[in-house]
């Protein structure tokens, strides 16, 4: 066991700012192409509806905080647990690749019905490392 499954982890991490920078960028072109009226930003609702336009950065930066916590939070255990083996760390990066994928679809072109498929399958993925962790935990490996 190597801390090699750090590295999907740095992975992740940098595909999250990476998305989280794409936010402020759209912001400030969707400013500069249609300036706001007071009302525009006058509530929370109002400033919803005007950058909706551009919203998909931010709906797929959400997202990389909802599934993803289970990967976050697996990895810790299996260091501690000295379980982060080779098919650990294989299953990580096919992970964060699929979870690439999806954020480049989410952002993009955002073809929903290939989009839904490639996060089934991280999930798929990311369920496989849960159930692996817990059988080697069971069977003493």
């Amino acid at each position: 066991m190597t801390t090699a499954i750090l590295w999907p982890v740095f992975a992740l991490v940098g595909l999250i700012f990476a998305v989280w920078v794409q936010i402020p960028l759209a912001r400030v072109r969707h400013i500069a192409a249609n300036p706001p009226k007071r009302d525009d930003l006058a509530s929370g609702d109002a400033a919803r509806r005007y950058f909706a336009p551009i919203d998909l950065p931010a709906n797929n930066l959400a997202n990389l905080f909802e599934m993803p916590v289970l990967f976050f939070a697996l990895v810790p255990l299996l260091l501690v647990t000295r379980h982060g083996g080779t098919v650990e760390v294989a299953l990580a990066w096919v992970y964060v690749a699929l979870r690439s994928v999806h954020s480049v679809i989410h952002t993009g072109a955002n073809v929903v019905r290939l989009r839904f498929l490639v996060y089934i399958a991280s999930c798929a993925v990311l369920l496989a490392m849960w159930l692996g962790f817990a059988i080697d935990l069971a069977l003493g490996r």
